[in-house]
């Protein structure tokens, strides 16, 4: 499916019906002051590990590869559990390590917000400096890609707006977008302390 000159393609078109959504987790996450100190961070951290973990299997399924070719590759699970064991951060056992309920078409939306936070992750790199992270540590899964954060998500894009789907199929990729932000929303929410070695703070 291709769009016609003039008209959004279907990643514009997610991107615009769900700018509210989008800007909503934006607000949260920023309101967490996950920079401030390696507390807040670890909290982020956290929530971060839960959800890239409960995308690896959508990044890992054989159809989706078929239909986005190094899809499995993408994914930041293992960096994000490299950060954890960077800052020594025990991970989060609660209701939100069930699989995500999402299937068919739906699936590419919630890769679309997963992918989209990649392209994101520049700017909270860059924050992340000052509380002593960076790519090798700490904050490997805001790292972008060797090829350029930019050109990855161009690839992502292409793949993507490239498939043929019915009218049915693309509701359903609007609806998976508006349930992964609605998932990471529902994340953002108060979590006991985090347990970490007194050392892990210098």
């Amino acid at each position: 499916m291709t769009a016609q000159i003039g008209q959004p393609t279907r990643l514009e078109e997610i991107k615009q019906s769900t700018r509210s959504d989008h800007q909503s987790v934006d607000d949260m996450v920023m309101a967490m002051a996950p920079f401030d100190s390696r507390t807040n961070y670890l909290r982020f951290l956290r929530l971060q590990h839960i959800f890239h973990g409960r995308m690896k299997p959508l990044y890992e399924a054989p159809d989706l590869n078929e239909v986005i070719p190094g899809l499995a590759s993408r994914s930041r699970y293992v960096a994000v559990c490299a950060d954890m064991s960077d800052l020594e951060c025990e991970a989060s056992e609660d209701r939100s390590r069930e699989p995500i309920k999402a299937d068919g078409a739906e699936r590419i939306g919630w890769l679309y917000v997963c992918e989209g936070s990649s392209l994101g992750a520049a700017f909270l790199l860059k924050a992340a400096d000052k509380i002593g992270l960076h790519e090798e540590f700490g904050a490997r899964h805001l790292a972008g890609h060797a090829q350029g954060r930019g050109k990855h998500w161009r690839e992502f894009v292409e793949q993507v707006n490239g498939l043929a789907l019915d009218a049915q199929e693309e509701q359903a990729v609007r609806d998976g977008a508006v349930n992964a932000f609605a998932f990471f929303r529902g994340l953002v929410v108060p979590q006991p302390s985090v347990s970490m070695r007194p050392e892990s703070l210098g």
